[in-house]
C-alpha cells in the first residue's frame, strides 16, 4: 500500500523594498520552519517585481512580509496593490501578510493594520501583535489553500 505524503505548505518570506534588516527574516524563517513550513528566504530589500516573480515561480502557499524600518505601510501598499492586479490568478490571489514596524509618523499602529487589509492584505501584524496569534492565522490562511496547478515541486 503506497501512501501519499501531504507537502509542506510553502511560504515566501521577505521585507519591503526599503528594509535592509535581516535579523527579523532570520528569526521569521526559523518560527516559520519550526512549525512545519517550507520557507524561502529572499532577504532584505527586495523590489516589488522580484517578490511577485518569484511568487510566480515558487507558488507558495502564503507570503509574509516583514518590516522594521518603520516605513512597511508605504511599501507595503505599493507592492499589495501590484500584486493584487497582476494578470495571474493564482499570483493575484495568494495570501499575504505584513507585519512589524509598519510606520513612524504617529499613525496609530492599529490605524495602519486597518489601512492595509482595505488594500487588500489578508492579515496585517503591527510590532506588539502576538507571535501565537501570527502562527494561528497562518495556519488558518493555509489551511484552505487549494493545490494549484502548475507548483513548483
Amino acid at each position: 500500500m503506497s501512501r501519499i505524503r501531504s507537502r509542506a505548505k510553502r511560504v515566501l518570506l521577505s521585507t519591503v523594498s526599503s528594509d535592509s534588516h535581516t535579523w527579523n527574516l532570520v528569526f521569521l524563517q526559523l518560527l516559520l520552519e519550526e512549525r512545519g513550513y517550507e520557507v524561502t528566504n529572499l532577504g532584505p530589500c527586495v523590489p516589488d517585481a522580484e517578490i511577485i516573480e518569484q511568487v510566480r515561480a515558487e507558488r507558495p502557499d502564503a507570503v509574509v512580509i516583514s518590516s522594521v524600518n518603520g516605513h512597511g505601510h508605504i511599501d507595503g501598499r505599493r507592492l499589495i496593490r501590484t500584486l493584487r492586479e497582476d494578470s495571474d490568478p493564482a499570483v493575484a490571489a495568494v495570501p499575504v501578510m505584513i507585519g512589524g514596524k509598519l510606520g513612524i509618523q504617529g499613525v496609530a499602529q492599529h490605524q495602519l493594520a486597518d489601512e492595509l487589509v482595505a488594500e487588500g492584505f489578508d492579515a496585517v501584524f503591527t510590532d506588539s501583535a502576538d507571535p501565537a496569534e501570527f502562527g494561528a492565522v497562518l495556519q488558518r490562511m493555509t489551511a484552505r489553500r487549494p493545490a494549484i496547478a502548475g507548483t513548483a515541486a
